[in-house]
């Protein structure tokens, strides 16, 4: 596999985009970007530039809502609710809230329910504590992670799996896997 050599080496931290110029550097950017978008799963990227970020000194208290992205280094205490969009957690990112997003990458420290339309990412350094529900998961080793796991189709309803999960049946585990 190709390693581009003008990115930055800190790993776990999204990239800025960049920006277009006239060396020949510029000409080679948006191949890397458009080549292959989602070839590789482990380094945190946004595909997009709207990405807004909580800085380390910040703390913010009560609803964050919008529509772009979004990198937590500071602290946030209240709720998340970002739903089209990713909800990176950086290293130095505490977070106690509910997060609602499309995809939500833990490499900090999480207290609160997470709800994410595609999947939910704890990796190694990270530490959640709370309810997951999504489509994927993926939990690093060395990562913490105390709390539940319910794994849902794109387009199922939350009442069709609490009734498979919660019914009578002599075979529970196959209830619970249609």
């Amino acid at each position: 596999m190709w390693k581009p050599t003008n990115q930055p080496a800190t790993p776990g931290r999204p990239a800025e985009p960049e920006r277009p110029s006239t060396s020949t550097a510029a000409t080679t950017a948006p191949v890397v970007s458009m080549s292959e978008p989602g070839a590789a799963p482990r380094p945190v990227t946004t595909t997009t530039s709207d990405q807004a970020t909580i800085g380390k000194s910040l703390v913010i208290k009560g609803e964050v809502t919008g529509s772009e992205s979004l990198y937590i280094d500071g602290r946030v205490e209240g709720s998340i609710n970002l739903s089209g969009n990713r909800v990176t957690i950086g290293r130095n990112g505490v977070v106690a809230a509910n997060i609602n997003a499309r995809e939500i990458v833990v490499l900090g420290k999480v207290r609160g329910n997470l709800t994410a339309s595609d999947r939910v990412d704890i990796r190694s350094d990270g530490s959640l504590t709370g309810d997951v529900v999504a489509a994927r998961i993926s939990i690093e080793d060395g990562a913490f992670f105390k709390g539940g796991i319910d794994i849902r189709k794109g387009g199922s309803k939350p009442e069709e799996v609490t009734k498979a999960v919660s019914s009578s049946s002599p075979e529970p585990a196959i209830a619970a896997r249609a």
